[in-house]
């Protein structure tokens, strides 16, 4: 039998570090498992990896181990994301995960988990962008960027038609005005080649203008809660979580905008073929998005590498044909 070694050092082209259950774990939340059955994984990786004995693995070896763990443990489907996952670990683009949805439906809580996982470190809610907007501009000026998404309205000063919802106006104003904000820390990203995750009301399909992102892989969903009634417990949960800091009377007196901008957001989410997920199992929902966003990134991304491909392919012919057209070169 190998000897039961007390550290096992992974070794790739620039490091050597001891194995590490936690980190290991991290790398697996990635495929959508929960943190519990992750960890449980990382360590059936790091007893397997003790009991064959060696001193020194490589990366790529730990990964082909935690792959046949992980198809013996939870299935294929989890692998293939796994795969996927580490392949784009080399990206020369940011990823750029924008979430959308009415106040409410959880966006600050899948988006936390989301970073976690995902070992994204920079993510903003598009309420503070809109505290900062605040401190620079007077509510004289724009007096919109003072009220909250569903009451925007109240602070309209240019006359409507009286058939045009003043709640959708009100809130596409206020939406329009933060994203200047929003718009200057994605570029701020994209220079640095950060991963990024903006989420917020303020994030409305249609709003994005595509071209902006050219040099990133923009990842963007909404949230939603179908039931009325779930929604509003939220709500409750909330206003116990901030002790009060955001009273739930207040989100219930303007239960009927928010859910009206609700609406509002899934069908242009549905015109404009933006993912909706439901807000009502976290762990469900946090899977599922997870799956969508490794499975997105991963075909922009090799969808990108063969373009490459077609166009070096084309300047070697090119360059050959150059080459073959010079008076030394021709027959």
């Amino acid at each position: 039998m190998p000897e039961r070694l007390e550290k096992i050092i992974v070794t790739d082209e620039e490091h050597r570090l001891p194995y590490s259950r936690g980190l290991m774990a991290m790398s697996v939340m990635a495929t959508g498992l929960p943190p519990d059955q992750a960890y449980n994984i990382a360590s059936m990786i790091h007893e397997q990896l003790h009991d064959e004995g060696n001193p020194a693995v490589t990366m790529d070896y730990v990964r082909r181990t935690a792959e046949r763990i992980m198809e013996r443990e939870v299935g294929p489907k989890y692998v293939e994301n796994y795969r996927k996952w580490q392949s784009l670990n080399k990206l020369d683009k940011p990823i750029i995960i924008l979430m959308g949805g009415a106040t409410g439906v959880g966006k600050s809580t899948v988006s936390t988990i989301l970073a976690s996982r995902l070992g994204i470190t920079r993510q903003v809610s598009t309420d503070i962008i809109r505290e900062v907007m605040r401190s620079l501009l007077s509510p004289e000026l724009i007096p919109s960027l003072y009220k909250s998404s569903f009451d925007a309205s109240e602070a309209l000063r240019i006359p409507v038609p009286p058939t045009t919802d003043k709640v959708i106006i009100g809130f596409l104003e206020q939406a329009a005005m933060v994203w200047v904000g929003v718009r200057a820390l994605i570029e701020r990203a994209i220079i640095e080649r950060t991963n990024f995750i903006v989420e917020g009301a303020h994030v409305v399909p249609g709003i994005i203008e595509p071209q902006f992102f050219k040099d990133a892989i923009v990842v963007h969903m909404v949230l939603a809660v179908e039931k009325p009634s779930e929604h509003r417990s939220h709500f409750e949960m909330r206003e116990v979580e901030t002790e009060s800091a955001r009273p739930f009377d207040r989100y219930l007196d303007n239960f009927e905008n928010i859910r009206k901008i609700q609406d509002y957001v899934l069908e242009l989410a549905c015109q404009l073929q933006v993912p909706v997920f439901p807000s009502s199992s976290m762990d469900a929902t946090v899977g599922a998005i997870l799956e969508f966003i490794i499975n997105q990134v991963f075909v922009e991304y090799t969808a990108g590498k063969a373009k490459e491909g077609v166009v070096e392919k084309a300047m070697e012919i090119s360059v050959g044909r150059e080459a073959g057209s010079e008076p030394g070169n021709r027959r």
